[in-house]
């Protein structure tokens, strides 16, 4: 009876204790997949917080080339995309130059030489008027310091007739600025000094041979063709010119003496 009690309670035991042991079993199993779900659960969290970021990133990103790209776009004006239309027709067309509310209104060309475009347009036919050209020597690569353009004053307002009214101070006023444009930009220039001059004689000293300045090699040479300039201007213009800026100079036949010529020069305006 007694051995029955005792096998009966070591059952029990083991019973007890096997109950025991499964439960505990059963609790880290639940643990281990609660766990396990959670990790997966923060992973997916995280690869999306990733993905998210990336995506937002990337959105980003495509916003500003987006920008950038309508900004581009917004910057090629109308002027330029005629200078890129008329360089099909005539690769000699560099730009266009334009002082707002007078005849200089015309495309500008650059030749080999500064003789062939005294006496042709731009379809290369001969004309007496000629066209409005740019200095060979100017460098585009630099690019050069000083757009020298020329043109032919003629009789009937064409051209760069109209440069000669620079003469009085109250047309510079009225009309302060002129406007080139190349297939890459489209630029206002603010005219720094206005003046008659002539082609001197190789053994004149002292003069300013303005017509010599197309690239500033230092500091020091720019300067002087600033500063000569300014001097020679018929009236004090307060706009001027620092190392690096820009400059543009008009000239044409002026007949206040032999050889004479008009001159006009600007400077780039900055940036807005």
């Amino acid at each position: 009876m007694k051995k029955n009690m005792r096998k009966k309670w070591v059952y029990k035991g083991i019973y007890f204790l096997a109950t025991i042991f499964l439960g505990l079993s059963a609790i880290y199993i639940i643990k281990f997949f609660l766990v396990k779900q959670e990790s997966i659960e923060e992973r997916n969290l995280l690869n999306a917080a990733e993905i998210s970021e990336q995506v937002e990133k990337v959105t980003i990103e495509e916003n500003s080339v987006n920008e950038v790209e309508a900004e581009e776009v917004v910057q090629e004006t109308q002027r330029m995309l005629q200078v890129k239309s008329s360089q099909q027709e005539s690769p000699d067309i560099v730009g266009w130059i334009e002082i707002e509310n007078t005849k200089i209104n015309y495309p500008v060309l650059q030749g080999t030489d500064n003789d062939y475009y005294l006496n042709h347009n731009y379809k290369k036919q001969k004309t007496q008027k000629g066209s409005i050209f740019l200095n060979k020597d100017y460098n585009w690569d630099i690019p050069s310091s000083n757009l020298q353009i020329y043109g032919h004053n003629m009789k009937n307002g064409e051209m760069f007739q109209d440069l000669l009214k620079y003469k009085s101070e109250s047309y510079y006023k009225e009309h302060p600025t002129i406007r080139f444009t190349t297939a890459k930009e489209d630029a206002i220039y603010e005219i720094i000094s206005v003046f008659p001059s002539r082609v001197y004689y190789q053994t004149e000293k002292n003069v300013f041979r303005y017509y010599y300045f197309i690239h500033a090699e230092t500091k020091e040479e720019y300067d002087s063709f600033v500063e000569n300039a300014k001097k020679a201007s018929l009236y004090e213009i307060e706009e001027t010119a620092e190392y690096g800026d820009q400059l543009m100079t008009l000239s044409t036949c002026a007949y206040h003496t032999e050889d004479g010529r008009f001159v006009v020069i600007a400077r780039k305006a900055d940036e807005t």
